[in-house]
């Protein structure tokens, strides 16, 4: 029997031994990549044995099917096991192993975080989540009576809500424009958000890919006819960084809010905000900081004692993800929402609101069982079947919106669309 002191020993030390013990998921995707480099990722997006390796890096409770991946997603086993050993040293003597050791190391997060983003580290603060970095931008433009905001009535809620205290404290104005789901194109949605920008329009705030649908919009497209009028554009990415290939350089937005414990995969409770250089002087913090930092990114970082944990752990969630490779992961989660949407399409007792073009749409699905409320059908998935899904119920429409990641299985996709055939038919 091998012993503690055994494990330990035989020339290495505990940390070491740990460090090897919680790095084995990084080695086996590094491995199970190698094997299909040469294969194209629609090819390896069927391949069962390569997402195998995939699933065993993660610890979950299989007796539920998961498919609200959209909230926020369990992380890898090796990212999870990192946060945890920052947390311990942290404990050790916070004002030293936290803000002396591992503070600093924000800025190997920062530097690999703008790389995988495509822009400048300088243009980059790390933040706790979309919500917050939409924020900072939001409340930190500069605007008065009578300015004029040019957004979406499907933007994520809490933006929405935070346009309205604006309204309610600045006098400025918020117009709300609305689009069919799914839209009949990409330039229809680019038209539609285009031709509502009037004389009095500062801002222009719209998602990348809406949280309701999966809807993609051709953000080049609008923000560079934006920027052609005068106009700053926000850009709500809370469930785009990582889910699908891009950079920077494809939205040519001023600013840029998204999730890191979604399709990242990182700890909870972790974002990043990306401010274009020529608008860092001007945004204003969320919290006050030294008029000498006005031209530093690190300014909307400024929330007080904070844990280091998070953040640091972020650097493990991007080799994990580097590991599998974007275009790879983009692929597999393609064909896990296409698996379930093409079967129950195909039925004639179900809509679904999403568009399947890669194009527009990537994991996200949202469908409506036609003659059952959304909120009785989510709650049979539950009590039946023991799968979660979101509840989308719009002024304009309702269904259910679909979120699987790279740890589901084809049997867990299999099951759902099997319980929504049962609970389509009434039984």
């Amino acid at each position: 029997m091998l012993t503690r002191r055994a494990f330990l020993g035989a020339g290495t030390t505990g940390a070491v031994a740990l460090t090897a013990f919680t790095n084995e998921s990084l080695t086996r995707v590094a491995a199970a990549a190698a094997r299909v480099a040469d294969r194209p990722p629609s090819d390896v997006a069927g391949d069962e044995t390569y997402w195998r390796e995939i699933q065993q890096g993660f610890t979950l409770d299989r007796t539920i099917v998961n498919l609200n991946n959209g909230g926020c997603c369990p992380s890898p086993r090796v990212v999870h096991e990192a946060f945890k050993r920052y947390l311990d040293l942290s404990n050790e003597a916070p004002v030293y192993h936290m803000w002396q050791i591992l503070e600093p190391n924000i800025e190997t997060v920062r530097r690999r975080l703008a790389a995988e983003f495509g822009c400048d580290p300088e243009e980059m603060a790390i933040t706790r989540n979309a919500s917050e970095a939409l924020q900072i931008a939001q409340l930190g433009i500069d605007m008065k009576a009578g300015d004029e905001v040019v957004t979406t009535n499907q933007d994520y809620g809490r933006m929405l809500d935070t346009w309205d205290q604006r309204v309610r404290r600045d006098g400025i104005t918020v117009k709300k424009i609305s689009f069919p789901v799914p839209p009949p194109s990409m330039d229809d949605l680019a038209d539609r958000l285009i031709s509502s920008i009037g004389p009095k329009t500062k801002v222009l705030h719209f998602c990348h890919i809406t949280n309701l649908t999966g809807q993609i919009f051709p953000v080049k497209k609008i923000c560079d006819a934006a920027r052609a009028k005068g106009v700053k554009t926000i850009v709500d990415g809370a469930h785009a960084f990582a889910h699908f290939p891009y950079k920077a350089s494809d939205l040519g937005c001023d600013y840029y809010g998204t999730s890191l414990h979604k399709w990242l995969l990182a700890p909870i409770g972790t974002g990043f905000l990306y401010v274009r250089r020529e608008n860092i002087e001007s945004l204003w913090g969320l919290q006050p900081t030294a008029g000498s930092r006005a031209k530093d990114i690190r300014k909307f970082e400024e929330i007080g004692t904070h844990p280091a944990a998070n953040h640091n752990a972020i650097a493990e969630a991007l080799t994990f993800h580097d590991g599998m490779g974007i275009e790879r992961k983009a692929a597999r989660l393609r064909y896990l929402r296409n698996r379930w949407a093409n079967r129950l399409q195909a039925t004639g007792r179900f809509k679904i609101h999403t568009n399947l073009d890669p194009a527009q749409s990537c994991a996200i699905g949202t469908v409506q069982v036609l003659g059952v409320p959304t909120g009785k059908a989510v709650q049979q998935l539950w009590d039946k079947w023991r799968i979660i899904a979101t509840p989308i119920v719009h002024a304009e429409y309702e269904g259910i919106r679909v979120t699987p990641n790279v740890y589901t299985t084809l049997e867990e996709i299999d099951t759902f669309a099997g319980a929504m055939e049962k609970v389509a038919a009434g039984s």
